[in-house]
């Protein structure tokens, strides 16, 4: 490991040696990785959507005694426990909040108040305007690239965009892999850059290993979107699971949506009342019908029948585009290093002013 630096706003206000983010990837951002990744110098990302309550405060007492390094748990905002599992955040002193969705000023003013770092995951300027002026203190900006749900603005658009708007930390998600990426993202005006895809390729990736073969034998081409897993745009491996959910009707997708629905209740510990909630929150505004509300159970389903349990004929496996450019599995240490690497070689490589 190198002993060079670069320090940013983000390596700053997280404490985190290199400004890299490893995401909150349901089922696949668990203790393991989370705690590969912090120990790498990233920050290592907790994904707690699908798990309980009491499963995420054992989640983060297993990181934190796999390292000692700053780390972060990501939450659904939108959750009917949210305010619970913020608690959970604050009682065990983790050092960063990350959203999939934009929380609300008071639970951004809780979290804050308790010392912990708040960083949104938006995907429009309007949105990292609002949370910015909510207290925010940093956000992630994902562009059209990223895996799982996405919008339609690439991240070189979108990215200046924010930065131009907000006065706190941005960092850069959606297409990046290297320290190319680092450093593009840098002269963008980003504080660093957030991958998700590239993290989930890593040897302490728990994935299994069928699946990570059908990422790295992925060209760009077969990575696609769709809106037929909850009604909501979502990145993800083309493959003939995702061909036939294009295909079915509404009357078969509301069949699968209510036999996913009952097995993520099994496991979640949620009433049906607050699952129809859950799925409620997620329309945000959107002409949605009611199977589409019950779609929502769908994703973490489907996702875990490939990232648990390595069905990929039963499951879909979200991916950025970059997933096609990827051709290796590092070890997260070897991975941040690498693109720390490239990172500086890249700065130094560039015309100098005359």
């Amino acid at each position: 490991m190198s002993d060079r630096r670069l320090v940013t706003p983000l390596t700053e206000l997280t404490g985190v040696r290199h400004p890299l983010v490893q995401t909150g990837m349901g089922w696949v951002a668990g203790p393991r990785l989370v705690s590969a990744s912090a120990n790498a110098g990233a920050l290592g990302i907790l994904a707690s959507a699908t798990m309980t309550v009491p499963q995420l405060r054992s989640a983060i007492r297993e990181v934190r005694s796999r390292t000692d390094a700053p780390f972060g748990v990501n939450l659904r905002a939108d959750a009917g426990d949210a305010a619970e599992r913020a608690g959970v955040i604050i009682e065990e002193g983790v050092r960063v909040a990350s959203f999939a969705l934009a929380p609300s000023r008071e639970l951004i003013a809780r979290l804050k108040d308790a010392g912990v770092v708040v960083v949104p995951s938006i995907g429009a300027r309007r949105h990292a305007e609002k949370v910015a002026a909510w207290g925010a203190d940093a956000v992630i900006v994902q562009g059209g690239e990223g895996g799982g749900h996405t919008g339609e603005v690439a991240t070189t658009v979108l990215l200046p965009q924010v930065v131009d708007a907000v006065g706190i930390p941005v960092v850069a998600a959606g297409g990046f892999r290297d320290g190319r990426g680092l450093v593009a993202a840098l002269a963008h005006g980003a504080a660093g850059i957030a991958m998700g895809t590239r993290f989930l390729l890593t040897a302490e990736s728990t994935v299994p290993d069928a699946v990570k073969a059908k990422y790295l034998a992925a060209a760009v081409k077969d990575i696609t979107v769709t809106t037929k897993v909850d009604g909501l745009p979502h990145r993800m491996l083309r493959t003939d699971l995702v061909a036939g959910l294009e295909r079915a009707g509404r009357a078969a997708s509301l069949v699968r949506a209510l036999r996913h629905a009952a097995s993520f209740r099994r496991l979640s510990g949620l009433s049906w009342p607050a699952m129809v909630r859950d799925g409620l929150a997620m329309k945000h505004g959107k002409e949605l019908t009611w199977s589409q509300v019950l779609l929502a159970a769908n994703t973490p389903m489907l996702l875990r029948a490939a990232m648990v349990e390595g069905r990929t004929d039963l499951g879909v496996m979200a991916a950025g585009q970059v997933a096609g450019l990827i051709e290796d599995l590092p070890s997260c240490a070897e991975l941040v290093d690498r693109v720390m690497a490239e990172a500086y070689a890249t700065l130094a490589g560039l015309p100098s002013p005359e």
